[in-house]
């Protein structure tokens, strides 16, 4: 049985794109944007008298402490089933109308249809997946405010 070269070029190109996928992940996933920031102190005169690994200390309680009143360092959002809902909305209804116009039968149109819908709804999920670690405001302020009663500076996330 031969190998028909566009079979042979996906099947070179499908780990190629698995590894850019888990690489685009890891970035989305780090920063002062995402859920997993940590509090960036200010060197200010209590952050030099206790030294930076007490500093660490005390992020570490003021982020556990934040989490022991009920929140959580990220938004609980369902942004990954929204955009899929999206996506499988607007690439169906868009291939029903270019099915349509083109003039396929009934058949055609219904798996234009299910096709676009398909493909829409997995492209809408992996969207959502890279927009689905938001931080959470309200955590964040809980973890600044118990750092400042401590004598804290928070300059930012990172």
């Amino acid at each position: 049985m031969s190998v028909s070269p566009t079979m042979n070029f996906s099947t070179r190109l499908l780990p190629l794109a698995a590894i850019a996928l888990l690489g685009l992940a890891g970035c989305a996933s780090s920063g002062e944007g995402s859920a997993s920031a940590r509090p960036v102190l200010y060197p200010n005169a209590t952050l030099s008298r206790v030294g930076d690994a007490q500093g660490r200390m005390e992020v570490n309680a003021c982020l556990s402490r934040a989490q022991a009143s009920g929140l959580s360092p990220t938004q609980n959002t369902n942004e990954v089933g929204r955009r899929a809902g999206e996506g499988a909305a607007t690439a169906g209804v868009a291939s029903v109308v270019g099915a349509l116009i083109t003039g396929r039968g009934s058949e055609g149109v219904l798996r234009a249809g299910a096709a676009g819908a398909a493909i829409g709804g997995s492209a809408g999920a992996v969207s959502g997946a890279f927009h689905n670690d938001r931080p959470n405001g309200v955590y964040r302020s809980f973890v600044q405010r118990c750092l400042s009663e401590k004598g804290f500076d928070v300059i930012g996330w990172n």
